[in-house]
């Protein structure tokens, strides 16, 4: 197969070439793929995927992941916890065929709610509405990662996963995703009040309907996207569930576990129909604005459980982090400041 015309194609130029020379193969893999638009069937594209599938660091996360079913999650922002390595595999780009994934994926499926959305084994302590045991469930800061990670998968088509989309559409309200859970779970919620949105659940769902042809313009899409654009539009007056826009939501981080900018602009910047939205091109701007001399992007925050990792290292620049920068500002008709 032929590779795309070049009109459509960043040129090529120091810094694409410094992120293709960087020995990081999920960097190199991704920039082949979403900016040169490359099609991974070619021999070196497919190569260096292999590479990447390869790496030690990558086999780690798919033996992290693999414990998934067995170690239950007590914080949503719990950034070493399997379910953060199962997405962070598949923002690389890793599918259903590659080692280690199909006993994955079996894992998943075969915990699925019977209203659609896929479990997880939780811990909620009774002070906040839970059972204070470990429990197979679903909360709306859960379930729709598990549902983004299968989408990137490859398994779009399988009933299960079309079960838990219907769901996971159905949930959105007015004002976008509330702390929704499980029946099981009674009246449980997120430090807020019950009708307030939850932000970072709106994030989280945001990214599986971006996967999701008949989703990624319908309702749920544009209550979510509103409900995260008038969040920055307000930021000094609205604190939903104990999230803020303050200096920690603008500091640069990945992977994406919580709520902070490069997760929430990323996952916007999915939905062409905000790409003009004033709101959205503040978040933007708020971001490039963090760029060196030679337009790379260095982590200003971190998570220790990812430290070796270069978007991981606050002292150098991430090929990793201006990727995901690079990609942004692709999909918003924006070319790179060199």
């Amino acid at each position: 197969m032929g590779r795309t015309p070049t009109h459509n194609r960043i040129p090529m130029n120091p810094l694409i070439q410094w992120l293709i020379d960087f020995p990081e193969p999920w960097t190199h893999y991704r920039v082949l793929v979403d900016l040169l638009e490359r099609s991974p069937s070619e021999p070196e594209v497919a190569a260096v995927r292999g590479a990447m599938v390869q790496h030690p660091l990558v086999q780690g996360l798919v033996a992290d992941a693999g414990t998934w079913e067995e170690r239950p999650l007590k914080r949503h922002n719990d950034a070493s916890h399997p379910i953060y390595a199962l997405s962070t595999l598949a923002d690389f780009g890793i599918n259903t065929d590659d080692p280690g994934m199909p006993d994955i994926i079996q894992l998943i499926l075969a915990h699925q709610s019977p209203e659609g959305a896929f479990q997880t084994l939780v811990f909620i302590p009774r002070a906040f509405g839970g059972p204070d045991e470990d429990i197979w469930t679903w909360v709306a800061c859960d379930a729709p990662t598990l549902l983004y990670a299968l989408l990137s998968l490859g398994l779009g088509d399988d009933p299960r996963v079309k079960r838990a989309i219907t769901h996971l559409a159905g949930l959105a309200v007015e004002n976008g995703y509330r702390c929704a859970a499980s029946p099981d779970l009674g009246r449980f919620k997120g430090p807020g009040k019950r009708t307030d949105p939850c932000p970072i659940a709106n994030v989280y769902a945001l990214k599986a309907l971006s996967l999701v042809t008949e989703e990624k313009n319908g309702a749920a899409a544009h209550l979510a996207t509103e409900m995260l654009l008038r969040h920055w539009e307000h930021q000094k007056e609205n604190k939903h569930y104990l999230f803020a826009i303050g200096n920690d939501f603008r500091k640069l981080k990945y992977p994406f576990v919580w709520y902070d900018i490069l997760h929430v602009t990323e996952v916007l910047s999915r939905f062409p129909f905000v790409h003009d939205d004033l709101r959205f091109r503040e978040m933007v701007t708020t971001i490039t604005s963090q760029a060196d001399d030679k337009g790379r992007y260095t982590a200003t925050s971190m998570y220790r459980h990812w430290k070796g990792w270069s978007f991981a290292d606050k002292m150098k620049p991430s090929p990793w982090l201006t990727f995901q920068v690079l990609r942004i500002l692709k999909r918003v008709g924006q070319s790179p400041q060199i």
